[in-house]
């Protein structure tokens, strides 16, 4: 009988043990991805292990398994995840966004990347049922957007999507994509303007600045109105010589992304190289310091580059 016992019991606790695994290794993703915030790691190899560790075990407490196809919306859309695990598919669009962005930058698998955090987005935004509703009664993506109220799910749809986007900026175009996307990035300046270090509003400066200049067609660059979206996080008196309050918060001076999208998308465009390299060098003279560790290491590999090409106009 005791033999049997143990047995018993020693069967038990295979059984447990993953299931324990499984909570254990879905607590430090969650820990790793704040609800308002970067992922929690550093730049380095490590980093990108810790994150690749995190999508897995997001994936498995979603009941992601091997017969799931992540190229097919419909999958997707399959998966019955209860509504207050939606959280758990922001936090996976996050993650391939940021695996494709960070860890996967300049390469093929970044695309990959991108495609799988949007289609988590939108499986986010399709558990709201008034936004799938919406959606799905006719082309009527931007009214299902301007009820939807989950800003992590806008917000990282929309970055996935914007940086698919940028490989084929024309045809996203003619795709009729900027006006999905306004909405998506708008919707989540109306809700949260604080999200992410002020996010959207880097986010619609990126937007405006990056559209071709070209005449005749209804989204085309707006430097301008590239511009109204940037001085509210930079600290520039001398070109937001309009701007009321800024920057908003003085934190938006230590989250490097703020002056490096002013340099790309604004500076660069004009064509005004030595305030260009001036911004970017001052992103690296700077410690990446411990508020923001991930991205600030990151924005300045990005600003080495920019500065190298801004140095041929000098």
């Amino acid at each position: 009988m005791v033999n049997r016992v143990a047995l018993f019991a020693g069967i038990i606790c295979l059984a447990i043990a993953p299931l324990a695994w499984a909570d254990a290794a879905l607590d430090a993703a969650l820990a790793l991805i704040p609800d308002d915030g970067d992922v929690a790691i550093t730049y380095d190899d490590a980093g990108r292990g810790a994150l690749e560790t995190a999508i897995s075990a997001l994936e498995d407490a979603v009941g992601v398994t091997a017969s799931f196809d992540p190229t097919s919306e419909d999958d997707y859309t399959a998966l019955a995840i209860p509504v207050e695990q939606k959280n758990l598919a922001n936090k996976l669009s996050q993650a391939y966004y940021t695996l494709g962005d960070v860890f996967l930058h300049g390469e093929d698998g970044a695309k990959t990347a991108f495609d799988r955090g949007q289609l988590w987005g939108l499986k986010s935004l399709r558990m709201n049922p008034m936004f799938a509703q919406i959606e799905t009664s006719g082309d009527k993506f931007a009214d299902a957007v301007k009820q939807e109220t989950d800003v992590a799910a806008l917000y990282w749809t929309y970055g996935n999507w914007a940086r698919k986007d940028e490989s084929d900026i024309l045809g996203a175009v003619f795709r009729n994509d900027p006006p999905k996307l306004q909405a998506l990035i708008e919707r989540a300046l109306e809700i949260n303007p604080a999200y992410i270090s002020y996010g959207a509003y880097r986010s619609l400066a990126a937007f405006w600045g990056s559209l071709p200049s070209l005449p005749l067609i209804q989204y085309r660059q707006d430097l301008p109105r590239a511009l109204s979206y940037l001085c509210p996080v930079l600290t520039e008196p001398a070109t937001c010589v309009e701007c009321a309050v800024c920057p908003f918060d003085p934190d938006c001076n230590q989250y490097f992304e703020n002056r490096l999208i002013f340099a790309q998308y604004y500076l660069m465009k004009k064509s005004e190289w030595t305030e260009a390299a001036r911004v970017l060098q001052s992103i690296l003279d700077e410690l990446v310091g411990d508020l923001y560790p991930l991205y600030n290491a990151f924005d300045q590999v990005l600003a080495r580059e920019l500065l190298a090409d801004v140095e041929k106009h000098l």
